[in-house]
């Protein structure tokens, strides 16, 4: 395959991204941004008291707010304590920015393992076999100098990418690994330099991209896992045409030593 020919790849598989991308969220996608929108931040202080009372927390909320999810704590299950902050309206206020955090209360959350009911959404995954493929990948990102290990616990992430070294969670499925090695390894390629984008929306962007269209060249079916993630950091058309040019580089970069379908 010569340079013309993975343009075009490129720039097809590209075309139809953008169009995924018009037809709007996913089903799931929307199912999963409520989720998500229905958990909260939480501070750093509160952080080390959940993980100091419960190191094995994943997901953790309040009694109501797994109930609102279709969940019930169950009977006799600990609450995790937590400081809430309390809220008020200064005496002069005329709007919400005039409250201020007069002091603290506690408070008590629950971690998913302590409830019973519906299952969370989960985000989509890509599908297929990439066969040798994946060898292929793994071969090429070494000879960037590219480390990969492979990790039990990534907090929740599929893979990370450090400068010079690319963590891969264990376990994933042949078409999972494949498109999350691509993603972190368009990070090595793109966002290393002093020219990055500054918007982490804008570098997880353009990696996603880069993994459709190589995920896509090889036959794995990642339509649907590539649009959700995108729009999960608040990518669209508009977003992609800025980036259109590094995210061909990196992907020409990649399926030159990827053998595509066809």
């Amino acid at each position: 395959m010569n340079a013309d020919d993975l343009k075009q790849l490129t720039t097809d598989a590209l075309d139809r991204l953008a169009a995924l991308l018009d037809t709007g969220h996913s089903d799931q996608l929307t199912a999963l941004l409520k989720t998500m929108g229905r958990f909260h931040h939480y501070s750093f202080n509160n952080i080390c008291l959940i993980t100091s009372q419960c190191p094995t927390a994943t997901r953790v909320a309040g009694f109501h707010t797994w109930r609102a999810l279709g969940r019930c704590v169950r009977k006799g299950e600990k609450g995790i304590g937590i400081l809430a902050p309390i809220v008020r309206r200064r005496v002069d206020a005329c709007d919400d920015d005039a409250k201020h955090v007069a002091g603290f209360r506690a408070a008590h959350v629950f971690d998913v393992t302590q409830t019973d009911g519906d299952p969370l959404p989960e985000p989509s995954m890509a599908t297929g076999d990439p066969g040798v493929r994946t060898a292929q990948l793994r071969d090429a990102i070494l000879s960037h100098a590219i480390a990969i290990k492979a990790s039990d616990d990534l907090g929740g992430a599929l893979g990370t990418s450090t400068g010079g070294r690319i963590q891969l969670l264990t376990g994933l499925a042949p078409a999972e690994e494949f498109v999350v090695l691509v993603h972190e390894f368009a990070h090595e390629l793109l966002h290393r330099s002093a020219d990055r984008p500054a918007s982490r929306d804008t570098r997880e962007l353009e990696a996603e991209a880069v993994a459709f269209v190589v995920g896509d060249a090889v036959g794995l079916d990642v339509s649907q896992s590539s649009r959700d993630y995108i729009h999960l950091y608040r990518g669209d058309r508009e977003a992609l045409a800025s980036s259109l040019d590094r995210i061909r580089r990196a992907a020409a970069t990649i399926l030159g030593a990827v053998e595509p379908i066809g």
